[in-house]
């Protein structure tokens, strides 16, 4: 797996698990983290949304390499 994939899956399970907490619990790690600072917390949500983006080509890719 290229360093890539590897940062990308792991923005998507961090991510994943926040709303996770959100939907469960109504507690948002990032911003309970990072809410002094809201443009890192902004800056981590597009991290999270490039990771899906950057992913959902990587699957069509591979989706097409298998046929």
């Amino acid at each position: 797996m290229k360093t890539l994939d590897i940062v990308t899956a792991i923005l998507l399970a961090v991510g994943g698990l926040n709303w996770g907490l959100v939907g469960l619990f109504d507690f948002n790690l990032v911003e309970f983290i990072f809410g002094q600072f809201p443009a890192i917390a902004r800056l981590i949500y597009a991290l999270v949304g490039g990771a899906a983006v950057y992913q959902l080509f990587q699957w069509k890719t591979l989706k097409q390499c298998c046929k």
